[in-house]
């Protein structure tokens, strides 16, 4: 391998590791108030939301409502209070048979 890219793969390494690094070592025994716990657990859904919503209107190249059927599906069941792999292949499941239909 060359020099260069042990050099990039060891400054992806700690490009990564420092961030997941830096909070344990900065609060460890600190207790958070409960305002910032609560941002905090919500930060995974957010991000999440923002990944998933672009790619409802880019799932199928000239089908939007393809996209809305499984984006419906998956909130319905997430409301619900299904698991997150009980909505995953739900939607999964609820897209094929759309897909069969139309």
């Amino acid at each position: 391998m060359d020099k260069m890219m042990l050099l990039m793969i060891a400054g992806m390494a700690v490009v990564t590791y420092v961030p997941r690094m830096l909070p344990f070592v900065m609060f460890s025994g600190a207790e958070l108030p409960p305002f910032m716990k609560g941002v905090l657990n919500n930060v995974p859904y957010a991000v999440l939301g923002a990944l998933i919503f672009p790619s409802i209107f880019l799932i199928k190249e000239g089908d939007l409502l393809f996209g809305f059927v499984g984006a419906a599906a998956a909130f319905a069941l997430a409301f619900c209070g299904a698991n997150v792999i009980i909505v995953v292949l739900g939607a999964i499941a609820i897209l094929s048979a759309y897909t069969f239909l139309v």
